[in-house]
């Protein structure tokens, strides 16, 4: 297999992954023994939109949907389109350093999150497989955008 190929395979996982941690549970919450509530990032943008709490909506959703899939974007244009100019693939590999910079903030995010929780005297967390989904997703996009990067 060429690392091209190797390449667009390891992109279009990261995407297949990244989708699925949206809608995944991350983890739930227990709340005196009795209240349970289980959070995936989708269902967390929906509540903070629905409680119109507007500000931190566009932040989660920046950092944990949009810069993410802003990467996959630009990481598949750059592994399809080798035809382009020299002087656009530069620009585009700067923009793709700077995102991915912020690539990890998002999973910060969630360990923050969880961490603030399990302090909780009266909470507990029980973590579920969409962390692993979203977190594999993210660090995928890194190596892979990584590799573009010094590659070019």
């Amino acid at each position: 297999m060429k690392r091209s190929s190797l390449i667009l395979l390891l992109t279009i996982v990261a995407l297949v992954l990244l989708v699925a941690g949206f809608f995944a549970p991350l983890f739930t919450m227990s709340k005196f023994f009795i209240f349970n509530n289980t959070v995936s990032l989708y269902s967390v943008l929906y509540d903070l939109w629905d409680e119109h709490y507007f500000g931190l909506f566009i932040i989660i959703m920046s950092f944990s949907v949009l810069f993410p899939m802003i990467k996959i974007v630009m990481m598949f244009y750059l592994q399809m389109a080798p035809s382009a100019s020299r002087q656009r693939h530069k620009k585009l590999i700067n923009v793709l350093e700077l995102v991915g910079k912020w690539s990890m903030l998002d999973v910060f995010v969630v360990a923050i999150l969880l961490v603030a929780i399990k302090l909780g005297p009266m909470a507990d967390v029980t973590v579920h497989y969409g962390v692993y989904v979203f977190s594999s997703a993210i660090i995928i996009m890194m190596l892979v955008s990584r590799y573009i990067c010094k590659a070019r």
